[in-house]
């Protein structure tokens, strides 16, 4: 088994932070520059939707301080939308997946934004994201089954 991609004691997990303060994001992103790259480009639009967010204005700060990759990538300024795309990541049981995304406003809950992952029909990725599933499906029965120490 293997640890939660944000398993961390800094709550709430984060995204950005989990990029530029956890070593192992550089294992689990295929192209971990151009991922890091992504992460500081929305929070630049997101700091520009709404400059007055002291939780955004906090993770900043604290990926300033913390984080000279995050600190040279802050200010080049580069501020970009990317809705949909591509994300190259190493997962540690089913090795490399290329998962095309789409991201999508939540209307009903102002600035949230729901990510939708998929692979492409016929790739060693669908075959990854299907064993997870199975994993994932075999995990939560075991969890659901009583041991003898609870009934």
């Amino acid at each position: 088994m293997f640890a939660p991609l944000h398993d961390t004691t800094t709550r709430p997990p984060n995204h950005a932070r989990f990029i530029f303060l956890d070593a192992r994001s550089h294992d689990f992103w295929d192209n971990w520059d151009h991922a890091a790259d992504d992460a500081v480009t929305l929070l630049h639009a997101q700091a520009g939707r709404n400059p007055f967010d002291t939780d955004l204005t906090a993770l900043i700060g604290e990926l300033s301080t913390r984080s000279e990759d995050f600190r040279a990538r802050w200010a080049r300024h580069d501020v970009r939308r990317h809705a949909t795309g591509v994300k190259h990541l190493r997962h540690p049981a089913v090795g490399t997946l290329h998962l095309t995304f789409e991201a999508m406003e939540l209307v009903a809950d102002a600035g949230l934004t729901l990510l939708a992952y998929g692979a492409e029909a016929g790739t060693a990725s669908e075959d990854g994201l299907r064993l997870l599933t199975t994993w994932a499906a075999t995990c939560d029965q075991q969890r659901a089954v009583p041991t003898a120490d609870e009934t």
